[in-house]
């Protein structure tokens, strides 16, 4: 069930944070990556410019996208099943719902420079990105362009 049609965000990763990164940042760095003369010789963490919880993405998507979205909080075994009823395998689905879990315990609360050192420029926020996408409005990039 998506986002969109239900205004609803289900995870199991209650407060814990991700640095929610820009597709075009990830294409960006990886280009830079493929492209430089001097390889880069290390594995990039690529994050966004803050570690955000789902509460502050529902948070987000309500401000810029003009309709209400919620996180619901639900744990990891309701998520397995709700998955493996989305039509995913069962132990793929507690696999994924076990990512949730990490979440929660902060695996993922951290943000890198990885952006800013690769491509020269801070990584873009998850509000404008969804400022972008949702009004269509804001900077068009071209990946690889210095």
């Amino acid at each position: 069930m998506s986002t969109r049609e239900h205004g609803e965000i289900v995870s199991a990763t209650g407060a814990g944070r991700v640095g929610f990164v820009d597709p075009a940042d990830i294409a960006e760095v990886a280009v830079r990556a493929l492209t430089d003369p001097t390889p880069h010789n290390t594995d990039h963490v690529i994050t966004g410019p803050q570690a955000l919880s789902y509460d502050e993405i529902a948070a987000v998507l309500t401000e810029v996208g003009g309709r209400p979205v919620r996180h619901r909080a639900i744990d990891a075994a309701d998520l397995a099943v709700r998955h493996s009823a989305n039509g995913i395998p069962p132990d793929f689905a507690r696999f994924l719902a076990s990512l949730d879990t990490a979440i929660a315990s902060g695996a993922e609360d951290r943000t890198t420079s990885t952006v800013a050192d690769v491509t020269g420029r801070p990584p873009r926020s998850f509000r404008d990105f969804c400022r972008d996408r949702l009004c269509g409005v804001g900077p068009t990039r071209v990946v690889g362009g210095r």
